[in-house]
């Protein structure tokens, strides 16, 4: 079975449709061109892949465990392109990942190895996962709680509405 990310398929079909909602200017069509895409990774999953995916900035990547990998030092290869379509290979050590200072594609690996439960079926990560390359790294501890004291925020606020909503 042949998946490949949406950001391929998506931006194949976009480049090959025209439009003739907007039409512009002739002289504007000799100053204006559309960019090229990054080079979006082919994602061909088996039985034993543990993610395949991408995120918004064209960094596309499947993971699986490398054949030396055992229970007690699992190692994950991470094999994809980054975010400006170079091609990579990496070998992710789960018991070495530092959530307090990881790469996107390394909290990937952590979150699949220990089948973490994911929000609407795609993700547990926080959502400025989202805008991360594949070399930056970040403090997901820190956006975990800063993600739990919005939503806190956000269910004080709720309360705060119904206990209104009850004074009418």
């Amino acid at each position: 079975m042949n998946i490949s990310s949406g950001l391929n398929t998506v931006s194949s079909l976009y480049g090959q449709q025209k439009s003739n909602y907007m039409k512009a200017p002739a002289s504007a069509e000799k100053t204006f061109y559309t960019a090229e895409t990054p080079k979006v990774y082919q994602i061909f999953t088996t039985d034993n892949m543990l993610w395949t995916g991408g995120n918004g900035t064209g960094l596309s990547y499947c993971l699986k465990y490398a054949d030396d990998s055992t229970d007690e030092n699992p190692v994950v290869l991470a094999k994809g392109v980054d975010e400006n379509g170079k091609e990579f290979e990496q070998r992710i050590y789960i018991n070495d990942v530092n959530p307090s200072n990881a790469t996107v594609v390394e909290m990937r690996a952590l979150e699949a190895h220990y089948k973490v439960e994911k929000q609407g079926g795609f993700t547990s990560l926080p959502l400025e996962a989202g805008n991360m390359g594949l070399n930056d790294r970040r403090d997901f501890i820190a956006m975990f709680k800063k993600s739990i004291e919005d939503l806190n925020k956000l269910g004080s606020q709720e309360l705060m509405w119904q206990q209104e909503e009850q004074r009418y």
